[in-house]
């Protein structure tokens, strides 16, 4: 079955419930949010007379203004249709409700990613789950109404999962994606605004970063922010998370990593790569993703080694058969 035809297939599901309650996955970033709330917002212009819902854990203060989640009962799942965007796994989900629905439909773009929906719909070769909603959208434009809030919404959500059109997958077919959006007359000044412009604090603690960064033998590169230095600093967890890029050109550095703790005595691993895969060895540390950005969890120091000590070797073999590639 093509693409359209899939797409054509989802619009049907849609039309037959008046209840179609949206998730996404735990810790949301840009393309996640976007995603969700975008897709809440097409379908709310397209068919006014239906509940579309959203449900999730807290939304990053940069991207609250697209969207807040709605109070979702459990009765509410009731002849309703569940929806899953960009989340991978069924662990990942942020709230397993979505099992209450009469019928379940998933749309991801991960390269880890399995079924666990009634309908799932899954195309790895697409960077961003933002793009995969306006293909939904052209598929069925005699039928859906993209209005600005939800073409801001999946434009959020594109640039974000390829580093503004940047990363390995950003072809034609995504750049005439965000064309289509573009063309509804959003503000692309003003996106780019909300989702990059920092407060003075998180450039004082990138800063820091320059100074403790840490290098393993083979090159990979990695900070640690412990609870107290993101006190220190009076930033939050969600600012320290995004300074994992400020690691990403140095020469010969092919994988840098931060590792943010959580107060629940977690620690999140953001991992990032330019050439080398490095999503499966995420898969083994509680998470998952694409093969060069993906997340993982741990929760010791032992795990904190043992995890570098893999990236150490994967960069080392990655070198000895690419020299050319540093």
């Amino acid at each position: 079955m093509n693409k359209i035809a899939i797409y054509n297939k989802i619009l049907v599901k849609i039309k037959q419930y008046d209840t179609i309650i949206i998730h996404r996955h735990i810790r949301p970033d840009g393309d996640c949010i976007g995603s969700q709330m975008g897709l809440k917002e097409l379908l709310k212009a397209s068919f006014p007379q239906k509940r579309i819902l959203t449900v999730g854990d807290d939304i990053p203060n940069y991207l609250s203004h697209l969207g807040q989640n709605d109070e979702v009962k459990d009765e509410d799942y009731q002849n309703a249709l569940a929806m899953v965007i960009d989340t991978a796994t069924e662990d990942r989900i942020c709230d397993h409700r979505y099992k209450l629905a009469s019928y379940s439909i998933k749309i991801d773009h991960h390269d880890d990613s399995f079924d666990f929906a009634d309908m799932n719909f899954i195309d790895p070769t697409v960077p961003a789950t933002g793009a995969l909603m306006v293909e939904f959208y052209l598929a069925n434009k005699d039928q859906l109404v993209l209005n600005k809030a939800a073409a801001e919404a999946f434009y959020t959500a594109i640039v974000s999962d390829t580093g503004r059109f940047q990363y390995r997958g950003v072809n034609g077919d995504v750049l005439r994606a965000a064309a289509v959006l573009v063309d509804t007359g959003i503000d692309i000044e003003e996106i780019y605004s909300k989702l990059y412009l920092k407060e003075f604090a998180v450039f004082v603690l990138q800063s820091f970063v320059y100074k403790k960064m840490k290098q393993t033998p083979n090159g990979v590169v990695y900070i640690h922010f412990t609870q107290k230095i993101m006190e220190k600093f009076g930033v939050s967890i969600e600012d320290a998370s995004g300074l994992v890029n400020v690691l990403s050109q140095i020469k010969g550095a092919l994988i840098w990593v931060a590792f943010i703790d959580y107060p629940d005595g977690s620690t999140r691993v953001r991992l990032r790569s330019r050439f080398v895969a490095i999503n499966d060895i995420a898969t083994g540390y509680r998470g998952g993703g694409h093969l060069m950005a993906a997340g993982a969890t741990i929760y010791s120091l032992k795990e904190k080694k043992k995890l570098l000590e893999e990236l150490d070797l994967r960069l080392k073999e990655y070198k000895l058969a690419n020299p050319e590639k540093q």
